[in-house]
């Protein structure tokens, strides 16, 4: 065990313990609104940074580098269409979702906006939204858990295991979460996403260097090639279904992004016109970086550390930092950059234990079973969500699936496929209605499911029950999501007149010209 860089572990964790802690003190008599969305006040240079590091998890610094490590520039589509997904969103979805979200009975989650959206009561909507947000929070923010998990025992030498580790990040993310809401989240997260861009810019950049000066550490020996398709963007080397299928896999992740609801809320949360625009220009410059450099990162590791192991694809990060800065108070400020794999874990945790909570408290508590509950009552609700959804997702880490890439996959493809399509057309079809908007997340969320198990699973041995397409299964569940949307709304009666009203009163408001 390394004392600099536990001692720079312990003072990252006291950081956002601190924040968690100030924002409670801050805040004890704040109302739901402001638990859950910041009130609506944040700033563009907060929400930017918040919505990047809430999406990009411990797999952009371990899951997305290892991939491009091992298999090469076949793995880059899948940044590619990170990039295009996460610009087309700040671009198209953010400023009208802000406006929509505020005529639209002030709503402070995604599923109270789309039943805000068609001015419902019906709880199904709500209902459905709360199951598929409890099943996908789980598996991503077990991601999130095994990812530090893997690290402690990594930075320890092994004298804390993976399941204490695990253990250990689940406290520290649940308490800060519990104590300070949105504000303590969003703050923390810019935190965190400064340390990961810092970290990205920094480590592969001095690797280069290193290699072009041809002054390698002496432990490592440069690698001997044995694929001859590694640079090829064609993974196979030829336009065929691997190739083909990569490529759309790659381009598909994009999708994610029009459905992922702790990233959406942040659009929500945003100030006014001025500070959104602030957000799409710092938050695409951000997540472009961030992208390049977890590519390039994957890049240099293939000729930097010598060997493919399977085994250490997620370490290859930690690996070549450790190289570089491993001497006395180097090894400090190694621990640091380390401590940005934290950050991108514990980031992405704290905005699903939120969001999950919020739908649960929000969407289906005060609405089905405490219509009168109290905003006390609805924080002590929210805070016992945000416990039962990290016991559940640490069990998971635990004792089921730990493949960081493999969860985050998984849960990307299910927010995706079940709320992409809904997000999209209720913000821009006015012909869209309730029954097209709940027919469309069930096929989503059904079909991104079967898709996986039957003919795209892979892991620990098991295999697809039909056949292995090599096609990610977000793909499909979005594009029968939409189609479920589109027909189920013609098939049945067009919206109220009070339903379109509100539809032309934001689609000329002054905040979108």
């Amino acid at each position: 065990m390394n004392y600099y860089e536990l001692s720079a572990f312990i003072l990252y964790f006291v950081i956002v313990i601190a924040i968690g802690l100030y924002f409670f003190f801050k805040s004890k008599n704040e109302s739901e609104k402001d638990y859950f969305l910041g009130g609506k006040s944040m700033s563009g240079l907060v929400a930017a940074l918040s919505a990047g590091a809430s999406d990009m998890s411990a797999w952009v610094l371990m899951g997305l580098p290892g991939s491009i490590y091992l298999y090469g520039m076949g793995q880059v589509w899948i940044s590619v269409g990170l990039l295009i997904g996460t610009i087309l969103a700040w671009v198209l979805v953010a400023p009208r979702l802000r406006i929509y979200s505020t005529m639209a009975g002030d709503s402070i989650t995604i599923p109270q906006f789309l039943t805000n959206r068609f001015l419902e009561k019906s709880p199904v909507l709500r209902v459905i939204c709360s199951i598929v947000f409890v099943v996908a929070y789980c598996l991503y923010t077990a991601s999130s858990m095994s990812a530090c998990g893997e690290l402690f025992n990594t930075l320890s030498g092994g004298a804390i295991s993976m399941k204490v580790g695990m253990i250990i990040a689940a406290a520290i993310i649940v308490l800060y979460t519990m104590l300070g809401g949105f504000r303590a989240v969003c703050w923390t997260d810019f935190l965190q996403g400064m340390l990961m861009l810092a970290a990205l810019m920094i480590i592969p950049l001095i690797a280069l260097g290193l290699l072009n000066a041809g002054k390698m550490p002496s432990i490592f020996v440069p690698w001997v090639e044995d694929n001859p398709n590694y640079m090829n963007p064609l993974s196979s080397g030829k336009f065929d279904w691997k190739s083909i299928s990569d490529i759309l896999t790659g381009l598909a992740w994009g999708l994610g992004y029009f459905g992922m609801p702790h990233i959406l809320v942040r659009y929500m949360s945003i100030k006014d016109k001025k500070e959104m625009k602030k957000s799409q220009i710092l938050g695409s410059v951000w997540i472009t970086l961030i992208l390049i450099m977890a590519s390039l990162l994957g890049l240099v590791a293939h000729k930097y550390i010598g060997a493919a192991n399977v085994d250490t694809k997620n370490q290859i990060f930690v690996t070549i930092t450790r190289s570089i800065f491993s001497v006395g108070g180097l090894a400090f400020i190694g621990g640091i950059l380390i401590s940005a794999i934290i950050a991108a874990s514990m980031s992405t945790a704290d905005s699903q234990l939120l969001a999950a909570s919020g739908a649960f408290a929000s969407d289906l508590y005060k609405t089905t079973i405490r219509k009168k509950a109290s905003d006390k009552e609805m924080m002590m609700i929210s805070r016992v969500v945000v416990v039962f959804v990290a016991v559940v997702a640490l069990m998971i880490a635990l004792f089921g699936a730990n493949e960081i890439m493999a969860l985050v996959s998984a849960a990307w493809s299910l927010f995706g496929a079940a709320f992409g399509p809904a997000i999209l057309l209720a913000l821009f079809w006015r012909r869209f209605n309730y029954k097209g908007c709940v027919a469309g997340i069930v096929t989503g969320f059904i079909v991104s499911i079967l898709w996986m198990i039957l003919f795209n699973f892979e892991y620990y041995g098991f295999k697809s029950i039909v056949y292995n397409t090599n096609l990610y299964e977000l793909l499909p569940g979005f594009v029968l999501g939409m189609a479920a949307s589109i027909g189920v709304s013609y098939a049945t009666k067009k919206p109220s007149e009070e339903v379109v009203a509100l539809f032309d009163q934001v689609m000329s408001s002054d905040d979108l010209k």
